[in-house]
């Protein structure tokens, strides 16, 4: 009855990755492309590229298809007709999801999401109702063969995260979004490899889920919304059992 953690779904993503490696690189392609379309091609000046760069290398994407996106992007090519939208569903068990969409056709993503949460009984929510329940934070997932805890915790507490979270998997590492780059940089300079690097939505608070059939279901639908091309992240408040 493994859940999507954090941890859960990094090691699902590299299982996987082989796989699906090509519907990986082009999903993160099209968000590369929306923000250079945005905000422009050049790192430096651009935050949000900054980020999303981030996002690729940690997914072992080829720094030539990074590039190429960002220039379709800032081109205004093949970039131009993406837009990005957040969808909020409610799920069964009353798990609050946020469904984050890169698409250049809103109206054939809204029918398929539909088709979806209709299939696993779930159903959209009013604007506002379910984003609410989260909150922007930057979020570092490193190893535990990476750093000795109270040399990381050390580092990072000192450029700005505001708690570290240990497992046997390894550290969690969380700051407000505007000292992410702060913390990766020291990360950085200490030769320290993150698993993620991201800026992403935690839920303010969770909900437990304990019957066998309630996991399996909101893993489903999770799985289902992960797999559809035109999403790149979904986040939830549901709190699966060890």
């Amino acid at each position: 009855m493994s859940g999507h953690s954090k941890w859960s779904t990094i090691k699902r993503a590299k299982g996987a990755l082989d796989a699906k490696r090509g519907k990986v690189f082009s999903k993160l392609a099209r968000e590369v492309m929306v923000v250079a379309k945005n905000g422009g091609a050049d790192p430096n000046m651009n935050a949000s590229l900054r980020m999303i760069i981030l996002k690729c290398k940690a997914a072992n994407m080829p720094a030539g298809n990074i590039e190429r996106a960002i220039q379709k992007g800032a081109g205004g090519g093949e970039g131009g007709d993406l837009l990005e939208q957040t969808y909020e569903i409610y799920a069964p068990n009353g798990i609050a999801v946020l469904a984050k969409v890169t698409t250049d056709s809103k109206n054939r993503t809204a029918s398929e999401l539909r088709h979806i949460m209709s299939k696993h009984n779930a159903s959209l929510a009013s604007t506002g109702s379910v984003s609410r329940l989260f909150h922007r934070k930057g979020q570092f997932m490193v190893a535990r063969d990476q750093a000795e805890e109270d040399s990381l915790m050390e580092m990072a507490l000192e450029a700005g995260a505001e708690d570290i979270i240990g497992s046997d998997d390894g550290f969690e590492i969380l700051t407000d979004p505007e000292n992410f780059e702060a913390v990766h940089k020291i990360l950085e300079e200490n030769g320290i490899a993150e698993e993620s690097a991201e800026i992403t939505s935690l839920p303010e608070l969770s909900v437990p889920l304990e019957e066998e059939d309630a996991v399996n279901a909101i893993n489903s639908f999770i799985d289902a919304l992960e797999d559809h091309d035109d999403i790149n992240d979904v986040y939830h408040n549901a709190e699966f059992p060890e």
